[in-house]
Formats: structure tokens, C-alpha cells, sequence
């Protein structure tokens, strides 16, 4: 990033983490990923924001597909949103991210933890 410069998509992205404090203040924390990934798309159609859930994502290896994995979210075919219920945010996580962000020939994400008191975001860039 340029000095000077926003953080490129900064206006999504900000959108999305709106939505996800919203859900967090009004479910707080202690549900399964699945209760806040229902309530965040929720959220995001209020922002007339497009998401894809749970898409599938080839993992090739040499163009031979080896793999696949689901990602949580995909908004505006943009930004892939990691959810998580979880004590603390890890490297592994923004490597799981990162492997995502690679396969799908992306540059940003975020991993959104509802776990804690306050709404934890971590945002992932693959460089």
C-alpha cells in the first residue's frame, strides 16, 4: 500500500464488518459458526450485497485437481470472509485464508471471530 493510499476495497470490506458487528450486538458471543454465517447473510442482503456460502474451491496441484475445500463466505465476488467461534484467532487460520485467497486467484479476506466480548476482525491480504 501506497502512503497516502485507503486500503484497496476498504469500502466493502468496511460493509461487511458493519454487518458482522451488528451481529454480534445483537447475538453476542457463544453460538456454533453456522448460527452467525445465517445471520451475517441476513445482514449482508440488507446491504444489497451479493454472497456466495459454502463454495466449493478446487485445489489443483501441477492443473491436476488434488482436492476441494468450502469456503465459508464470498461477498460480491470480492472478499472471502472466514468465520469463526474460537478462543483466539491463529496463524493457521490466516494461512487457511491465504489458501483460499490463492485458489481462487483473490487478494483479500477477512476472518471474523464472534467468539470474543468484542467483535474480532483480522483482515488477510495475499501478497
Amino acid at each position: 500500500m501506497k502512503p497516502g493510499k485507503g486500503l484497496e476495497h476498504a469500502g466493502l470490506t468496511n460493509k461487511i464488518i458493519g454487518c458482522a458487528i451488528e451481529v454480534h450486538k445483537k447475538l453476542g458471543p457463544g453460538f456454533l459458526e453456522s448460527v452467525y454465517e445465517n445471520a451475517l447473510i441476513i445482514e449482508l442482503h440488507k446491504q444489497n450485497l451479493k454472497v456466495q456460502r459454502q463454495r466449493e474451491v478446487v485445489i489443483k496441484y501441477d492443473e491436476i485437481e488434488v482436492g476441494r475445500h468450502r469456503l465459508d463466505l464470498i461477498v460480491d465476488d470480492t472478499i472471502v470472509v472466514e468465520l469463526k467461534a474460537v478462543k483466539n484467532v491463529e496463524d493457521f487460520h490466516f494461512a487457511i485464508v491465504k489458501s483460499y485467497l490463492k485458489a481462487l486467484g483473490k487478494e483479500h479476506g477477512l476472518i471474523i471471530n464472534f467468539s470474543k466480548p468484542v467483535l474480532e476482525v483480522k483482515r488477510v491480504i495475499r501478497k
